[in-house]
């Protein structure tokens, strides 16, 4: 049983109904209030919670099928980030992901490593210690090497939907960051903004781009992350998504010890 403490944090995984209850309030927090909607989003922020609005919780049909990794502060017991893990024993079992719904990953198929698909996170609205999501990574990185897992996916997210906003991320995404092609997902939402193809000739400025950049993904990028060639675009919840790997392999040696240090 994952139980990771560092510094003034404690991640765990969640072993009542009632930890994933303060899990779905925490995700409603960071998705949902102030913003008027009725769904909410994968950690990431995509996807749709029915009636969110009107019971203060996010919830769907794959909360039972996951994992739910609490991040608490060990002082007030405040859950200052959670997230959710979804096991699956190969590629074979991809269309059950959650990102399914959202892309079509019959190239994944084939793929033999156990994948684990991460989702609904989120961070407290009211705390920005960066040391949360190291702790929160320090957490995936613990399970990834029990679990013998060789590929972490998920969906990344982008607030609002004009493209324009997020030129310079979507043009470095392009230049430096798009998946391997035998992995590659291909179109399946009815309304997608095909980046690499629109902005095919245009060059980023990096600076512009990694502060539009959001920070799971950015954390994904320097990790040796990849993305889809194209986001989706959820004009119901506001967000552009793009469908992002991470090949544990992949991970620069010198950012696997540092995962692993935190991890302990």
């Amino acid at each position: 049983m994952l139980s990771l403490a560092r510094g003034r944090y404690v991640a765990r995984i969640a072993e009542t109904e009632a930890d994933v209850r303060r899990a779905q309030r925490l995700r409603w927090l960071a998705f949902i209030a102030g913003r008027g909607l009725d769904r909410t989003g994968d950690g990431d922020g995509t996807g749709a919670g029915a009636g969110a609005e009107e019971t203060g919780a996010d919830a769907d049909g794959f909360d039972p099928l996951c994992r739910h990794v609490l991040v608490e502060d060990e002082r007030s017991g405040t859950l200052v980030c959670c997230f959710r893990l979804m096991v699956l024993e190969g590629g074979a079992e991809i269309g059950r992901s959650y990102a399914a719904q959202y892309y079509e990953l019959s190239a994944l198929a084939d793929y033999r490593g156990r994948m684990v698909e991460m989702g609904r996170f989120c961070i407290h609205p009211a705390w920005k210690d960066p040391n949360i999501l190291r702790v929160a990574w320090g957490a995936v990185a613990r399970i990834v090497d029990a679990e013998g897992v060789e590929m972490l996916f998920g969906c990344s997210s982008f607030m609002g939907t004009e493209t324009d906003t997020y030129r310079d991320a979507f043009a470095m995404l392009k230049d430096r960051h798009l998946g391997p092609k035998r992995w590659l997902p291909r179109v399946k939402a009815p309304d997608v903004f095909r980046f690499a193809q629109r902005l095919r000739r245009t060059k980023p400025d990096a600076k512009a781009a990694m502060l539009r950049m959001p920070p799971l993904l950015r954390s994904y990028l320097m990790m040796g992350g990849w993305v889809s060639d194209h986001a989706v675009v959820d004009r119901d919840l506001g967000t552009l998504h793009v469908f992002t790997g991470l090949e544990i392999r992949a991970i620069p040696p010198a950012r696997a010890r540092a995962l692993r240090a935190v991890a302990g």
